[in-house]
């Protein structure tokens, strides 16, 4: 079994989604590397990665260079090949459920209808990996929901996108030093925003 523990965003690839609501696992595990002087240098498994440590736990990070319905395809073979166990796998992915500014960590459980986690649990054969929920609340009015996870962030969500994205950095870390808070069901943070 590896020391490693793999941290993986979802999203689509390319800049056309670059700031979608749809990718705010990729931009979660961006600020993460960014903050910790880790670089995606490499490709490996149909994902982007980067080596390197968090304070003393080994992490490998990764952005699926699949698309994002189709996750599983990178996820399930980066596992085999580091030899990491889904307890060692931390899921950051967009949740129409919850809103902007709400982060929310789950041990295990459904997709939810995330089509990204529902391929992940399809290629590891388990719900059993733990994951993070970074809330993007639902569209306005009868908009439909496919079109407004694929829009941009607007600039009066900036903020709150800053925030969430501060708050995701800590508890990873928090999840990577096994603190015991996470470990209750549903534990939500809601983060505060500066104005």
């Amino acid at each position: 079994m590896s020391d490693f523990s793999l941290i993986v965003g979802l999203g689509n690839m390319g800049p056309r989604y670059a700031g979608n609501r749809h990718n705010i696992g990729f931009q979660a595990v961006d600020a993460l590397a960014q903050a910790h002087g880790l670089t995606f240098s490499r490709s490996e498994q149909h994902a982007l990665v980067a080596h390197g440590n968090l304070g003393s736990q080994r992490v490998i990070l990764a952005k699926p260079q699949t698309w994002m319905n189709e996750s599983g395809k990178a996820v399930a073979p980066l596992l085999s090949f580091y030899k990491i166990p889904p307890e060692r796998l931390l899921v950051l992915y967009d949740d129409l459920d919850i809103p902007l500014g709400t982060l929310r960590f789950r041990q295990d459980g459904s997709s939810g209808g995330h089509h990204g986690v529902q391929s992940i649990i399809q290629h590891l054969g388990t719900q059993q990996f733990p994951r993070l929920r970074l809330g993007i609340g639902r569209p306005p009015g009868r908009m439909d929901p496919a079109a407004y996870v694929l829009q941009d962030f607007d600039s009066a969500e900036l903020p709150a996108l800053t925030a969430v994205l501060r708050q995701a950095q800590q508890l990873i870390l928090d999840w990577l030093t096994d603190a015991p808070d996470l470990t209750r069901p549903g534990m939500t943070w809601r983060v505060e925003v500066e104005k």
